[in-house]
């Protein structure tokens, strides 16, 4: 953890001292439990929401902004080349350009369709400059055949393409232009006249805000998009549930993140229910949703809450050979993360290899990895293999400065506000 959330650690532990408050006394005062607690003071949680800072601060009779310093300078996040000619790409007005030419020869649908999957298998796995390849004809081919054509198959491709658009700016940390993008796709579904499709597009708008850490405005996408949907469940096709679901998983680590334990485990629950109901894993517009899906959120979920425990254990459930190569990476290093938590830089590190075996290009960019590898780092740089790692994955170990933590309970997570463990 950085230097600044121990130093919020120590500061909470001497105000609560000097209020004459245990760990155990003051945790239901602020309406957690005494394991989060002991994380926040030992320096292996931060405190991400600020009512839950003002919460604390009113408690301890302190000022808000002792629990809020000026965060240290970051360290700088590498941004690939290709993320600017990705930028430029989008303002490129393909949609004029083909408006003001002549018809000319209409590509391919079948082409058309192709590049549009393309698309995304390059986003997915991050091959940005085969995806910059492929987008320099295929946006300006799927805008004329909308204009020449009026093809409500070819505004499809387009909302299509213009979400995986959106997805990689947002990995390039583009947020602006994923913006764009992702309105964009949901003009396209709009033209369609495709509400599924609109939502899916909403998914991804969503995903941008939640990338960018504008969380009001990812819950707010997603909640009105995932109300519109919900009256459409059993009117249309599975696909409409399929989106639904995801929306709602969505939700879920969104209210983890904002540390709203009880209303993710409801949202968890509602992702349960839908899976069930559709009975089978789902890619409907590249969602990814089904039981499985359920599954590894539910791990996520746990440790953005602080639940190291129930995390390790439900990944633990989930068997590996029912996982795609990217869906088994993503639950390793979320293992990790919660092994990190219990403070086993071992452990941690051991999954995060595994990780990079099965899906190195999503672990090289994966931004929870390189703040997990930062907190291993601060814990004990001289576990084997640790430096090296970093140094794969472009944290600079020698930035990393080591945290010195009292000890405290064994246990970790949000037990006051924590749902059924059967999840």
């Amino acid at each position: 953890m950085a230097d600044h959330d121990s130093g919020i650690g120590r500061k909470i532990a001497y105000y609560r001292a000097r209020k004459g408050l245990s760990q155990r006394d003051f945790a239901p005062l602020i309406k957690r439990s005494e394991a989060w607690v002991s994380q926040v003071e030992r320096g292996v949680r931060p405190v991400k929401a600020l009512d839950v800072l003002e919460r604390i601060a009113d408690v301890l009779d302190m000022p808000v902004a002792e629990l809020a310093p000026s965060a240290p300078t970051a360290q700088a996040e590498p941004v690939p080349a290709v993320a600017v000619p990705l930028l430029l790409l989008l303002t490129g007005n393909h949609a004029l350009r083909a408006l003001t030419a002549g018809s000319g020869t209409v590509p391919d649908p079948d082409r058309l369709a192709q590049g549009a999957d393309a698309a995304w298998t390059f986003t997915r796995l991050g091959h940005y400059t085969d995806l910059l390849d492929l987008l320099e004809s295929l946006l300006p081919e799927l805008e004329a055949a909308v204009v020449h054509t009026g093809s409500r198959d070819a505004e499809l491709l387009l909302a299509d393409t213009y979400q995986a658009y959106a997805v990689a700016l947002a990995d390039l940390q583009q947020f602006d232009a994923a913006w764009v993008s992702a309105d964009r796709a949901i003009a396209a579904a709009q033209r369609a006249a495709d509400p599924i499709l609109m939502a899916a597009g909403a998914f991804r708008l969503a995903f941008v805000f939640h990338r960018s850490h504008r969380l009001d405005q990812a819950k707010h996408t997603a909640r009105s998009a995932r109300e519109v949907l919900g009256g459409l469940i059993g009117e249309a096709e599975p696909r409409a549930a399929s989106v639904y679901g995801a929306l709602t998983l969505q939700l879920a680590l969104i209210a983890a993140r904002t540390e709203e334990a009880e209303e993710a485990y409801e949202l968890l629950a509602a992702a349960r229910a839908t899976a069930a109901a559709l009975g089978e894993d789902r890619d409907d517009h590249h969602m990814d949703f089904g039981p499985t899906a359920v599954d590894l959120h539910e791990v996520a979920a746990a440790v953005e809450l602080g639940d190291a425990g129930t995390a390790i254990r439900l990944a633990g459930k989930i068997d590996p050979e029912r996982l795609a190569p990217g869906q088994h990476s993503r639950l390793l290093i979320d293992a990790a993360r919660a092994w990190a938590q219990r403070r086993s830089p071992e452990r941690a590190l051991a999954l995060l290899l595994e990780a990079e075996v099965l899906a190195p290009e999503q672990v090289y960019r994966h931004k929870s990895v390189r703040s997990t590898t930062a907190d291993l780092l601060s814990m004990d740089r001289s576990t084997p293999g640790l430096s090296e790692f970093a140094q794969r994955i472009g944290v600079d170990a020698a930035l990393i400065q080591p945290v010195t933590v009292r000890p405290g309970p064994a246990r970790s997570g949000l037990r006051a506000a924590r749902g059924p463990r059967a999840i």
